[in-house]
């Protein structure tokens, strides 16, 4: 085992209220595309760029062309929970993790065994029609055509935070909360670039921060432990329990 990751052994050793902080880099061994990689959403071509049409003004002028994006680039069904979902899901289960921040709209922290995730950005297992409310899965999304539309003739949509929208004041006091009461954070998989999501961070006053991405973030020097690999490489060394 490597000194970095012996050193995340000793702190999830120490700690018992660990919360995880993640974004797009914890999916991406899942198969599921992050935004800003050389590969990511928005290096690539469409006729308008992905930014336009995530937003709520686009959504709702040109419904159709977002749902073509959507079904094609948003969708992932089959995508699997990879080893960081699953061990972040065995330390919840061992008494260490207290949560999990995703800014992911995948499910996939679910799909692993997570019970206590806070989805900052909604998910795409949830949408809902705009007029009387009424759920549909992402499966009834992914078979239909054009811009769904619910029996009572309003349009559908996905419980996602587009741009230009707010993100949901009860997961952001959940968020704060846990983040506040952990003795050690886990950032993981994000580049903490995008607000308020990484202003949550402002929130931890505890005593471990350990940082996990394979890129630099604004929040390298402050960190405890900064490993710069793979999440997925990383935790699934990582014991759930001392032995």
């Amino acid at each position: 085992m490597e000194k970095d990751v012996e050193k995340l052994q000793e702190l999830v050793n120490r700690y018992d209220r660990i919360v995880f902080f993640g974004g797009a880099g914890v999916s991406t061994e899942s198969g599921i595309p992050d935004f800003r990689s050389v590969d990511g959403l928005y290096h690539q071509k469409y006729e308008y760029p992905p930014e336009m049409i995530l937003s709520h003004t686009f959504f709702m002028r040109h419904p159709e062309e977002f749902y073509r994006f959507y079904r094609d680039k948003m969708l992932a069904l089959d995508a699997k929970p990879n080893s960081a979902h699953i061990k972040l899901a065995e330390l919840e289960q061992a008494g260490k993790l207290t949560g999990v921040v995703t800014q992911n709209i995948d499910g996939l922290h679910q799909m692993a065994g997570s019970n206590h995730v806070m989805e900052l950005h909604g998910s795409v297992h949830r949408n809902y029609c705009m007029k009387c409310h009424r759920f549909y899965s992402a499966r009834e999304i992914l078979e239909s055509s054009g811009v769904p539309v619910c029996e009572c003739g309003g349009m559908i949509k996905p419980d996602v935070v587009l741009y230009e929208e707010g993100l949901n004041q009860e997961t952001i006091q959940d968020a704060v909360r846990t983040i506040a009461q952990a003795q050690m954070i886990i950032v993981g998989g994000t580049s903490l670039a995008v607000y308020p999501a990484a202003g949550l961070l402002d929130y931890f006053r505890g005593e471990a921060l350990v940082l996990i991405n394979k890129g630099a973030t604004p929040q390298d020097k402050n960190a405890d432990l900064l490993i710069q690999k793979p999440i997925g490489q990383v935790l699934s060394q990582i014991q759930a329990q001392s032995f």
